[in-house]
């Protein structure tokens, strides 16, 4: 291609003309309701014999927790919860906790070693906050491939504190978090949304061929880049070829769930209090939706960031911030006891919401496993030993469901992923790489 045609090629397609078809292209984003009484359960791709699909979730949580608050009393079945679990209460028959794992990577990036080495099952990449990733896909994205290609979202992934989240598709690529509620509202249950069921909007097939004019578009554009800009081009029409071909799928044969509504609408806008954050009412805002968009299939895969890694959030009451909390209060560290309650607080709160949203005889819950995790144990030391790691619901009868199993010989913490990993359904033969690397899931939790 000459000098002059390229120029001409590329003036051609403005960088707004790009903007504004990829922008045409991601608005498909619309919801698209189901009814569990019309639900086909003999489509293996789309259900479990249950005939429900089967959810994974990752709350997150940072900077640990305090490990001799965090500890269950008693192990198995009937254990009761510690000090820093008590706002679980009454989800005990649904919830798991594993103590006494560890993380087995080098500890050469504080808080992010651990970050990588219990979701991706590697060594971490780079040497601080700026520069850290994982070495491979996070478990949401390795189960988000294997169950992800049947809704309009392989995945969604939220945050009450950043725009980061804990979910990798690879090294350094970061899948963004939402963190405006009311944005996410929007995506989600916007005016395509339709409650209660009904044809497929219309409107989804005019957004499939504007996907298509994009691929044109796009196409066209390739021979004026260069051949690194081509690999990047290549990779983004990489995945608004995998959103037509599930909107084509929607189109086709639309499911249905009768529990699918439309959720409440959050606030526009979540101001400071005393100069805070409201972490709590933007992640309960979240969290509400989110349990919509599994039961309205939106999803089947979601990741949410209550608080990030070596985070240094303020929360009323306390003296300062967390991270500074974590290794400048002394004694027993009542306030960064509190604050990991607090953090608890939370994921309790994601876990009733799913569990109030009837399924069949079963709750939503049930057919879920919602992941909750921190990057290391106590935040002063930034130990990788006593990873506080739990999770509720049994993927649909896969897991073991209310039982503590302790560790006492520090086991690979990837054995639990593992398990987690073969439950939702990936057939993989191992899990991770140098010291996390195990081919044994954790037989105690396993059904």
């Amino acid at each position: 291609m000459s000098r002059n045609s390229r120029s001409t090629l590329l003036a051609h397609f403005s960088r707004r003309r790009l903007l504004q078809g990829i922008c045409a292209g991601a608005s498909v984003g619309v919801g698209l309701p189901l009814f569990e009484s019309l639900f086909d359960p003999s489509k293996q791709a789309r259900a479990n014999a249950l005939g429900f699909p089967e959810r994974f979730g990752v709350f997150f949580w940072g900077n640990g927790n305090r490990p001799d608050q965090w500890t269950p009393i008693g192990e198995g079945v009937g254990y009761a919860l510690s000090a820093s679990l008590a706002p679980l209460a009454g989800l005990e028959s649904k919830l798991s906790v594993l103590t006494g794992l560890r993380v087995n990577v080098p500890n050469s990036i504080p808080h992010w070693s651990s970050a990588g080495g219990l979701m991706a099952g590697s060594v971490s990449l780079g040497d601080d906050n700026d520069t850290w990733t994982p070495a491979g896909p996070t478990i949401d994205q390795i189960i988000a491939a294997e169950i992800g290609n049947d809704t309009l979202y392989r995945s969604i992934e939220t945050s009450a504190s950043t725009t980061g989240s804990m979910s990798y598709t690879g090294p350094y690529a970061n899948n963004p978090s939402e963190n405006d509620p009311f944005a996410f509202f929007e995506r989600i249950f916007g005016v395509n949304f339709t409650a209660g069921g009904g044809e497929p909007s219309p409107t989804l097939g005019w957004r499939r061929s504007v996907l298509d004019s994009v691929m044109a578009d796009m196409n066209e554009l390739k021979p004026a880049l260069s051949a690194a800009d081509q690999i990047r081009l290549d990779q983004h029409l990489s995945g608004v070829r995998d959103l037509e071909v599930r909107l084509g799928r929607l189109l086709e044969d639309p499911p249905q769930l009768d529990a699918c509504l439309l959720p409440s609408t959050p606030a526009a806008t979540f101001p400071e209090v005393d100069g805070l954050k409201p972490l709590s009412e933007i992640s309960r805002a979240f969290c509400d939706m989110i349990a919509m968009t599994l039961a309205c299939d939106q999803t089947r895969v979601f990741s949410h960031m209550f608080t990030g890694p070596l985070n240094n959030e303020r929360f009323a009451g306390m003296a300062d911030g967390h991270h500074n909390l974590t290794h400048d209060e002394t004694g027993e560290q009542s306030q960064v006891q509190e604050i990991t309650r607090l953090c608890i607080d939370e994921y309790a709160y994601l876990l009733r919401a799913l569990d109030a949203i009837p399924e069949g005889d079963e709750t939503l819950l049930d057919h879920c496993l919602v992941m909750g995790a921190s990057e290391v144990s106590e935040g002063r030391t930034h130990s990788l030993e006593e990873i506080p790691l739990l999770y509720a619901g049994s993927a649909c009868g896969r897991l073991k469901q209310g039982v503590h199993v302790r560790s006492f010989s520090q086991d690979n913490a990837g054995k639990a992923m593992l398990s987690m990993v073969r439950a939702m359904g990936v057939a993989a033969a191992d899990w991770g790489a140098d010291d996390v690397y195990t081919t044994d899931g954790l037989s105690e939790i396993e059904v």
